[in-house]
């Protein structure tokens, strides 16, 4: 299950109260979906900054940072988007054995 998936943030947008000051450095907590479809852009999911219980309970609007895109797989978890945005036929993983030959060496 191995991907690998590009990501963009708006910097801009990231609430300064939602900054947790820690001993090594400050962090934000955020939340990544990956959906079973691509966007018009070509994007899988959306990032936005992770909500407490009490946020989601009440329905408070979710803060978008920015998308997601899955650019590599093994094909195993999810598919990789295209350049020109439609995803990807899953491709198998399989190691293809060398071809033996009559060579003496």
């Amino acid at each position: 299950m191995a991907s690998i998936i590009s990501a963009s943030i708006n910097l801009n947008e990231i609430p300064k109260d939602k900054i947790i000051k820690g001993a090594k450095g400050s962090y934000l907590n955020i939340s990544i979906t990956l959906n079973d479809e691509q966007d018009q852009f070509g994007n899988q999911g959306p990032i936005i900054v992770s909500q407490t219980k009490e946020e989601r309970e009440s329905k408070a609007p979710k803060k978008y940072l920015g998308n997601v895109k899955v650019v590599w797989t093994n094909g195993q978890n999810v598919a990789a988007a295209s350049k020109d945005g439609q995803q990807q036929q899953q491709q198998s993983n399989k190691v293809t054995a060398p071809q033996e030959d009559d060579l003496p060496f």
